[in-house]
């Protein structure tokens, strides 16, 4: 039976998602506060860790900070709202397997913790790596690898810019020149590496993908370059680091950035003199490896602070990929949106065919701050609340079909006496529109509400119970309002678990 350790001050959603996961064969422990937390933690190490972002003592990024200081190999899901996606994202690059949104809804929990379990026991924890027949014929488990020629299928965008990325592509592989991918989290930098791995001389040889913003200060090394037998306290046994299983292919370090200063210093040596010793080794040993490293700020400039050996930079910077924001390539979004369809159908064993009109206008006006990674996780979550031939507007989270109006500021005195003050060109700007097409003394009202409730649900990143606090209110009247504005308008509204 595995166990569950939920963090959240919600003391209300806590008991809901106890009840929920006991249902399903889970032993669930709880923990109001970041702190109570690290100390279950240290008392009894569970299989999983739900954890909500915002606490009242700690941060999401604080708190997975901790855990994987005292263990860095239990699986962390973030329940966040999507104010926070951007925020949920980076905490997922500092070692976080997945994230949940609010409301949550039970299959989608269920699911994703049911696969972030079976991935730490067999999935994303382990490195395979190839022979000349393709087949996998080594496996080295740990959590900070991942697996090579495992993950989902991935496509490219249609679009002129992408066509460009594969002619970079396309024109590098062959070489062993080391590249620099540049872009955002979530933008498909490993998929790019991968990719030029593919078409390379070595795509018979193994593939290492390491997150360099996971690696503790303390076994970088030992991650990298592997350790002998007692070469510090808790090495009971030799260790072969990743350049050495990665040897005669390919490896793809992300978030180079934030090695360490003696590490970098290490792996100047490899890719001076190709060649690397483990941690209390006395033997070098020789490489042949490619290395392809990744960033979401420019290198240069992080050698300029002194965070990054500019000598070190130098040697990596023999040729560069810029990948875009999803957001400023709006032509590929259906493209992946369709693909991750397609994925989460064979998933769900469903057979959904597309996304409704209106869908696809919100998908392309979305800012899509976790970039392919958000778009993958909000098509799978539709696909799994759909009922439909298509994927409607119900079906996405509300905060995403409501994106336009949660970025407006309400005014902070009466409409009336805002236009009267405003310059006659002013008054010629567009307006907010009530979104009823038939304005009743009901409606009216209950627009009015639902602006005082979207203030107080982004003041305080869309906790529900929080957000009732503050317009004194209990946090059944506030789900009620939320969906009698919904049925005014015709949009049914799914409660949260």
């Amino acid at each position: 039976m595995a166990k569950i350790l939920i963090v959240d001050d919600e003391k209300d959603l806590c008991l809901v998602l106890n009840r929920f996961l006991s249902k399903h064969g889970f032993q669930v422990i709880e923990a109001n506060k970041g702190k109570k937390a690290l100390e279950l933690l240290s008392e009894d190490a569970p299989d999983l860790i739900l954890c909500d972002f915002k606490l009242d003592d700690m941060d999401g990024t604080s708190v997975l900070k901790a855990i994987k200081e005292v263990n860095p190999s239990i699986p962390v899901i973030i329940i966040t709202g999507y104010s926070n996606i951007k925020t949920a994202v980076e905490v997922m690059r500092l070692g976080a397997v997945d994230y949940v949104t609010k409301p949550l809804i039970p299959d989608e929990i269920l699911m994703t913790i049911r696969r972030a379990l079976e991935g730490g026991k067999n999935g994303d924890a382990a490195v395979t790596t190839h022979g000349t027949n393709g087949s996998a014929d080594v496996k080295h488990n740990n959590t900070t690898k991942r697996v090579a020629g495992k993950a989902d299928p991935y496509i490219f965008g249609d679009s002129p810019y992408f066509k460009n990325i594969l002619k970079q592509i396309d024109l590098v592989a062959p070489t062993n020149y080391s590249v620099i991918i540049y872009g955002e989290s979530g933008s498909g930098k490993e998929a790019i590496a991968q990719e030029i791995h593919k078409r390379s001389k070595r795509h018979n040889k193994p593939f290492v993908a390491i997150d360099c913003g996971v690696l503790s200060k303390e076994l970088a090394g030992s991650e990298l370059f592997g350790h002998e037998k007692g070469a510090f306290t808790g090495a009971l046994n030799q260790k072969i680091g990743s350049f050495e299983i990665a040897n005669e292919g390919t490896i793809f370090l992300d978030e180079i950035a934030n090695l360490s200063y003696d590490v970098q210093i290490s792996l100047l040596r490899v890719v001076q003199e190709r060649k690397m010793r483990r941690v209390g080794g006395t033997k070098d040993i020789d490489l042949d490896v490619r290395i392809i490293v990744a960033s979401n700020e420019k290198l240069w400039d992080t050698s300029g602070r002194g965070k990054l050996r500019e000598d070190l930079y130098h040697r990596f910077n023999e040729f560069t990929i810029n990948v875009a924001p999803l957001r400023e390539r709006q032509g590929d979004i259906m493209v992946f949106a369709s693909h991750f369809l397609k994925l989460a159908n064979n998933e769900l064993n469903k057979n959904i065919t597309g996304f409704h009109p209106e869908v696809e206008k919100t998908f392309r006006n979305y800012v899509w701050y976790g970039n392919l990674r958000e778009l993958k996780n909000v098509v799978k979550r539709a696909t799994l609340l759909c009922d439909e031939d298509v994927i409607d507007v119900k079906s996405i989270p509300f905060e995403l079909s409501n994106f336009s109006k949660l970025q407006f500021e309400p005014a902070s005195e009466p409409v009336a006496v805002r236009e009267a003050q405003e310059e006659p060109q002013q008054q010629n700007m567009p307006v907010k529109k009530m979104p009823f097409k038939e304005p009743s003394l009901k409606s009216v009202g209950l627009d009015a509400e639902y602006e005082v409730i979207l203030e107080a649900l982004k003041k305080v990143n869309f906790n529900k119970s929080k957000a009732a606090k503050v317009l004194q209110i209990d946090r059944k009247t506030l789900y009620n309002k939320i969906k009698q504005y919904h049925e005014l308008k015709g949009e049914p509204y799914e409660p949260e678990l």
